[in-house]
Formats: structure tokens, C-alpha cells, sequence
């Protein structure tokens, strides 16, 4: 017979328990969703970019060093290259004057001891030993000794080729290294910029631009320099940077429409008849060091310890300068970078 009574109804502490465990899971779940991390402000991209940035002109000022050092290897292989064939040049006509001398000696008869060592299989042999034989004419003897002083001559220049063949080798891995360095922080800023949303990076670039716009008003009125007036050479190589203005900056580039920091200073400079070297490192031994308070218009301002950037003194605390990607070629107070130094070229 079917029961009639009535189905078992949980408890109420069977109810608190499990009432309890949904809500502690409910919780850690929520607990877990706050936890994730939250997508990063324009400014915090901003401020990440901008080290990316530093991080990889560092990279692009080491990558023109070694750039400029295989260069001057490619160069200097070259002449000793150019040497060498020239000497062996030399070298193969001594022989051949040599072997006539002995060839006449043979066919007047007068084939002595030293002719016979150079008609032998070793001719290298040969004058090591003839220079010790009295046999030997003075014609013979200062080709003898000419022979071996160019020898000694080719063998050095030889070595030396080959130490910088090595060299050579050495530079061009570095510089493959310091350009896959320099674009892999490029690319990672620019995935943190695409992390943005269109407007945000619409605001970001209007917020470059007018504090690029108020950088210009205020660097281009003219400084108070009292009696003190910029050399002429400085003076011409801001006034050529001034028409960059708004030019791109690309790592590697030294104009004349894109440029990185050490690229626009030399070009500058170069539009005024002075030829600086190429990277920052070796741009502050360019000239004079000299403080801040000594800043002429046009003079080199250094900025970072390292000092991997450089500008132009544009006067009034500003510098013209290849700033980063994102920014170009434009005017900025020296208050925003760590400043180190100037450099007065000239």
C-alpha cells in the first residue's frame, strides 16, 4: 500500500549550511573578478611608452655606435686590403728582378752557390740563406734585403687585416643585436598603444600636440643673453634644426626628413660646416663641456645618465630635439628629462 506521509523536509541548519557555502562561493568568485588585472589609464600607457621609448633609443645610440665602427672596419680593411695587393705587387717584381740577375749569371757560366740555392725548389729558403753568402753582388743583396723587408711588411699588414676581419665580425653581430633590441621595445609600446581606444589615443595625440605647440610659443621668443651672443656656428646649426621641426623621428636616421636624437644634432651641425661624430656617446667629447648656466643657443644639451639623448639649446630652458616616435622633432623644456651637461661645439 502507498504511504501516505509526507516527504522529509530538510533542516533548518542543513538549509543555513548550504545557504552559506553559495554565498562564500558567490563572494570568492566576485573576489576573483576584482582581482584580474584591470586594463591600464591612458596615462599609466603614456608613462609605460615613454620608458619603452627611453629603453630603446639607449639601444638605438649603441646600435650607430657599432653602425659607425663597422663602417671605419669596412674602411680601414679595405686600404690594407688595397696594401697588401700592392705589395705582393712589389713583392713579385723584386723576385723577377732577382731571378733575372741570376738567370744572367747562368748563362755566362758563372753559376755559384747562391744562384744554385735560387734556382732550388725553395726560393723562401733561398733568401734566408743568401743574405748571409758572400757570393752575392751588391745588386743582389739589396734585392735580397728589399725582398725580405717586404715580406716582413706583407705579413704584418696581413695580421693586421685579419684582426679586424674579426673585429668586423664582432661589430655586426652587436649591431644585429642593438637593432632587434631597439624594435622589439618599439613594438612592445606600440602594442600597449593599441591597447587604447581610439578615442583615448585621439586625446593622447591632441595632448602631445598642445604641449608641443606650447613648447614652440615659448622656445622660439628670443633669451635674454645680455653681451653674450651665440657662436655663429651654433647659432646656424639651430636655425637649420628649426626647419625640422615636425619631422619624424626613426631610430637609425640622420635626415634629412626623419631622425633620431644624435642624428639631428650632427645634421645640424653639418648644415653649418662642422662635422660632429654620430651618436651621443662620442658627441660629448665633441667640444667643450660646460653647465647649464653657461647654455649659449645651439650649444649640445645632454640629458640621462648615461646620456644615451641630446638636443639642441634652443635658449629659455628649451631644447630642440628628436624627441621619440610619437613625438618628432619638436620644442621641450630641459626640465623634463634629467639634464647632465652641455657641450659647446667649435
Amino acid at each position: 500500500m502507498a504511504s501516505h506521509r509526507r516527504p522529509k523536509q530538510p533542516n533548518r541548519a542543513r538549509v543555513t549550511v548550504l545557504t552559506a557555502t553559495a554565498a562564500a562561493a558567490v563572494a570568492l568568485s566576485a573576489q576573483g573578478a576584482s582581482a584580474a588585472p584591470a586594463k591600464p589609464s591612458k596615462d599609466e600607457v603614456k608613462a609605460q611608452v615613454d620608458a619603452l621609448y627611453e629603453e630603446a633609443e639607449q639601444a638605438t645610440e649603441k646600435f650607430n655606435g657599432a653602425k659607425e665602427r663597422q663602417e671605419k672596419l669596412e674602411k680601414e680593411i679595405g686600404q690594407l686590403q688595397d696594401q697588401v695587393a700592392r705589395g705582393q705587387d712589389e713583392l713579385n717584381e723584386l723576385r723577377n728582378t732577382l731571378g733575372s740577375m741570376a738567370s744572367a749569371q747562368y748563362r755566362s757560366g758563372g753559376v755559384d752557390q747562391s744562384i744554385a740555392l735560387f734556382l732550388s725548389a725553395d726560393p723562401d729558403d733561398y733568401l734566408d740563406k743568401a743574405s748571409t753568402l758572400d757570393q752575392l753582388s751588391d745588386k743582389q743583396v739589396e734585392s735580397v734585403t728589399k725582398i725580405q723587408a717586404k715580406q716582413r711588411s706583407l705579413a704584418q699588414q696581413r695580421q693586421e687585416a685579419s684582426g679586424k676581419l674579426a673585429d668586423l665580425d664582432a661589430t655586426r653581430k652587436e649591431l644585429g643585436e642593438k637593432k632587434k633590441a631597439s624594435a622589439d621595445k618599439l613594438a612592445e609600446a606600440q602594442a600597449l598603444l593599441n591597447t587604447l581606444t581610439a578615442q583615448e589615443r585621439a586625446q593622447l595625440k591632441d595632448d602631445e600636440a598642445k604641449s608641443s605647440r606650447a613648447s614652440r610659443s615659448e622656445g622660439e621668443r628670443t633669451p635674454d643673453l645680455g653681451d653674450v651672443k651665440p657662436s655663429g656656428r651654433a647659432g646656424a646649426a639651430l636655425a637649420a634644426a628649426k626647419t625640422k621641426l615636425g619631422s619624424a623621428y626613426i631610430s637609425g636616421y640622420e635626415g634629412p626628413t626623419a631622425f633620431d636624437c644624435s642624428g639631428l644634432t650632427q645634421w645640424a651641425y653639418k648644415q653649418a660646416g662642422v662635422n660632429i661624430s654620430r651618436t651621443t656617446f662620442t658627441q660629448v667629447n665633441d667640444g667643450t663641456r660646460i653647465g647649464r648656466s653657461q647654455l649659449q643657443p645651439g650649444d649640445l644639451v645632454f640629458f640621462y645618465g648615461d646620456l644615451h639623448h641630446v638636443g639642441l639649446y634652443a635658449g629659455n630652458n628649451m631644447t630642440l630635439h628628436a624627441s621619440n616616435p610619437r613625438g618628432g622633432v619638436k620644442y621641450e623644456s630641459i626640465d623634463n628629462m634629467p639634464f647632465q651637461f652641455g657641450v659647446r661645439i667649435g
